[in-house]
């Protein structure tokens, strides 16, 4: 926020990797991040750079607000069900686990190895900075406002994220026509890989990549539906991501140096 706007003024285009521009509101950033913006008159200009959602928009776009790594992987397993409102909109329970590198680089007592490994740590609880975010995209998706039950956990291993989704159906609807629902919508997106077996759904095949894997899963007994996330938080959660909209931005190939695939195939 300190940086944008002197470079706009030189035509320079600006993806933004921090969290500055991801909320539309001033007063609701101090609220969640606890500082004062010192360019609110930015916030309304910057679009939100999640391809799947936003293309259109980021290729015409001179500010952009790459997405958190969390909100990344909630909005992609979220926005099938409340675009076409299959969900009750105050029913959807978010639990995300991450990699300690989600952390930054900032030393800190619980990212040091012998206090992280073989330990699981939940944070942030009932208050995490990434809520509102999450809540926004989704009720632009829903067509009106709802609100998330967001919980954030910490697991000892470097870097890789899982966000397990769960939403109370409000139609009756089976298992493959959920999954049909998801296969139309990200129809053609380059980077999302719809999985037929939950045992695929681990970390291994995304870290490393820029590919953000889903499961649609329906527990018929409670008529909801489970929806898994997988992404490496820090290529499509973050950097990967920016380049995603770099090449947008700039009308290169989409995919142009993000086809690596993950490090366990």
């Amino acid at each position: 926020m300190d940086l944008a706007q002197k470079y706009l003024a030189k035509n320079i285009k600006v993806i933004d990797i921090s969290g500055d521009f991801r909320l539309k509101s001033a007063e609701e950033f101090k609220a969640w991040y606890k500082m004062e913006h010192r360019s609110p008159g930015l916030m309304s200009e910057a679009v939100y750079g999640l391809p799947e959602l936003y293309r259109p928009k980021i290729q015409k776009a001179k500010l952009l607000s790459n997405p958190g790594c969390f909100p990344t992987s909630a909005i992609l397993a979220a926005a099938p069900l409340v675009k076409h409102q299959l969900v009750a909109p105050d029913s959807l329970v978010i639990d995300s686990k991450t990699g300690v590198s989600g952390a930054g680089r900032n030393p800190n007592i619980l990212f040091h190895l012998p206090e992280c490994v073989g330990n699981s740590t939940a944070y942030k609880i009932a208050g995490h900075q990434h809520t509102p975010e999450i809540e926004l995209y989704l009720s632009e998706q829903n067509g009106s406002p709802l609100k998330v039950t967001f919980t954030t956990h910490l697991i000892p291993i470097s870097r890789g994220m899982l966000t397990t989704l769960y939403g109370e159906l409000k139609r009756n609807l089976n298992r493959e026509q959920l999954r049909q629902i998801y296969r139309d919508f990200y129809k053609g997106e380059p980077f999302i890989r719809l999985k037929d077996e939950d045992n695929r759904l681990g970390l291994g095949p995304v870290v490393g990549s820029n590919y953000c894997d889903l499961g649609v899963f329906l527990d018929d007994r409670t008529n909801r539906v489970i929806v898994i996330s997988v992404i490496d938080n820090l290529v499509k959660g973050a950097s990967g991501q920016a380049v995603q909209n770099m090449n947008l931005m700039f009308g290169l190939e989409e995919t142009l140096g993000l086809t690596t695939p993950g490090w366990l195939i």
